[in-house]
């Protein structure tokens, strides 16, 4: 591109615009806004028509990075089905009875499986479809009791219950209704 003196340009990689001061063969001395004087080669610069509206590589950066910005939504809200709570059942001893006094260890496992199997039967009879059964961690005993009463029953499933509300201690039953 030919340039004169006098011609309004623009650096091509920074945002630098000036006039032309002088020009020798490949490279052009221009004076910028700020009013320093820069060698720049003639391969590097456009020249800007002197009426016309130009934006510079800043100003063009700036617009894009404004535009590409996430803009601000509304959360999207899930619908959930309405879904009653869970039916709660503490299995812990001191919840069932008020003294241990001259219970053995199985005679108080066998409290606390019948009283599951009496609340699970108790559950499907009302058409309930969520059971919490309330455990504890403890050796692991009265849950893996659990797990072979809801095992045999053909309509249920069973998994660990939230951990976050419940913690280690808790199995949830779900009913499937025949409908």
């Amino acid at each position: 591109m030919k340039f004169d003196v006098g011609d309004k340009v623009e650096v091509i990689d920074d945002a630098i615009k000036g006039t032309v001061l002088f020009v020798q063969g490949n490279k052009v001395t221009i004076e910028t806004e700020e009013g320093f004087e820069m060698n720049v080669d003639t391969d590097e610069l456009i020249k800007i028509a002197p009426d016309t509206y130009t934006v510079s590589n800043i100003e063009a950066y700036r617009a894009i990075s404004e535009k590409e910005l996430p803009k601000k939504r509304k959360p999207k809200t899930v619908k959930r089905e309405k879904q009653q709570p869970p039916m709660e059942v503490d299995l812990h001893i001191h919840q069932l009875i008020s003294s241990t006094k001259g219970l053995t260890n199985h005679d108080m496992l066998t409290l606390q499986v019948e009283t599951a199997k009496r609340q699970l039967n108790y559950a499907i009879g009302k058409r309930i479809q969520r059971v919490v059964f309330i455990h504890g961690v403890g050796e692991g005993v009265l849950r893996t009791e659990l797990e072979y009463v809801f095992g045999r029953y053909d309509n249920i499933t069973f998994y660990d219950a939230d951990y976050q509300k419940y913690g280690l201690g808790a199995t949830e039953v779900y009913i499937r209704q025949n409908a």
